[in-house]
């Protein structure tokens, strides 16, 4: 019997986890991701609106200060 999709995926309607997804009509944040790490599952909005490159902001981070946001992310409780 396959697993059921998390219902956190398709109420941010993206396709899988830690794959960020451009929220157009989002009246403030450009961006969604659902971070997992193990079993640990968090929705994050970022970015401002109107940005443009808002969303390389994941790579940027992790390119500039060697840290990968996710997993810092979802170890804040």
């Amino acid at each position: 019997m396959p697993a059921k999709k998390d219902p956190r995926l398709a109420r941010a309607g993206v396709s899988g986890f830690n794959k960020p997804k451009r929220t157009p009509n989002h009246p403030t944040k450009s961006h969604v991701v659902v971070a997992k790490e193990g079993d640990k599952v968090k929705t994050i909005r970022y970015g401002q609106q109107g940005v443009s490159g808002a969303g390389k902001i994941l790579l940027l981070l992790k390119k500039k200060h060697d840290v990968n946001l996710l997993k810092h992310v979802t170890q804040r409780t």
